[in-house]
């Protein structure tokens, strides 16, 4: 006796509800190939940055050990021999050690007391709410808008008047001032994507203001005081025109100064590799600096982002 097995009634037949499984797996759709020029081209723009970012560098450090015939003979060519001499030469003859250790007296006071005066400036101003905060921190905006050209004038009889002109304090005190309406700008809006749960546990078991912000939310802003530090360092290491106005004292010369100096010392017979060299001992702390932070610097300028 034949049987005739009937289908099994679908799950729409039965009652029972359609669920994904029932449907199965939709067809592959083919992907599209959008963007693909653009992405070409943006990659082609950055490897044409990086050239022109890298090369001259590179040919800066090339170039500091050569001799003086030979950079302008053939300027791109390799260094037939390696004249260590003309890095000595610009570090003693030059005076390029005191410029050094200025600059590194007065970046190194100056960024200490920016990142200390700015991360307690905008903590006040992100995390606590008084009369006159947006003020406050409107007036700071305004202070990066303001071009310090204009400023240098009143700015030198003030430091004159002060007892401060020719010194690296009074050097320090300007360059805190004129790095601060960034650090409290950028620290601001970093303080505000930290959580508050944590400085409130803390208040609640008995932290004062001071500690809480020690000892918890300074090391939560770590990342963003490093790349503040960093974007400080940068600014603070290259300035010229604020020592050139307010330290005339050849004895307390910073780097850029001492660079413009090596440059016209000798007049047309100048010291063109003593100058690469010194032009190299300028550029190698910056970017040790950014070589070394440059995780932290990312982390610093998406943190806001990633909230």
């Amino acid at each position: 006796m034949k049987t005739t097995e009937t289908p099994a009634p679908l799950p729409a037949e039965s009652g029972a509800p359609i669920t994904k499984t029932d449907i199965g797996p939709p067809p592959p759709v083919k992907e599209k190939k959008e963007g693909t020029v653009l992405n070409v081209f943006s990659h082609g723009v950055l490897v044409v940055w990086a050239f022109m970012v890298v090369l001259p560098l590179l040919w800066a450090v090339m170039t500091s050990f050569k001799d003086d015939r030979s950079i302008f003979s053939s300027p791109w060519s390799l260094p037939d021999s390696l004249h260590f001499d003309n890095w000595s030469r610009a570090w003693t003859q030059a005076n390029m050690s005191d410029y050094f250790l200025n600059t590194v007296l007065v970046v190194g006071g100056s960024l200490i007391g920016t990142l200390v005066l700015g991360s307690m400036a905008a903590y006040v101003l992100a995390r606590f709410e008084f009369p006159g905060n947006r003020f406050i921190y409107f007036l700071f905006i305004g202070g990066m808008s303001f071009p310090i050209m204009l400023a240098l004038v009143p700015l030198f009889y003030v430091v004159n008047n002060m007892g401060l002109l020719n010194t690296i304090h009074g050097l320090i005190l300007v360059y805190i001032a004129y790095s601060l309406p960034f650090t409290v700008f950028f620290l601001t809006a970093f303080f505000r994507t930290l959580p508050t749960s944590i400085a409130e546990a803390a208040f609640v078991d008995g932290a004062s203001h001071s500690r809480t912000f020690f000892q918890i939310m300074l090391p939560m802003a770590k990342p963003g005081l490093i790349s503040v530090g960093i974007f400080n360092f940068l600014g603070q290491w290259n300035q010229y025109m604020l020592p050139t106005v307010l330290n005339t004292d050849p004895d307390k010369r910073v780097l850029t100064q001492g660079l413009v100096q090596l440059a016209v010392s000798q007049g047309y017979k100048g010291d063109w590799s003593g100058l690469f060299a010194g032009l190299v001992m300028a550029m190698l702390p910056v970017l040790a600096a950014y070589i070394i932070f440059q995780r932290q610097v990312v982390q610093g300028l998406t943190a806001g982002a990633l909230k």
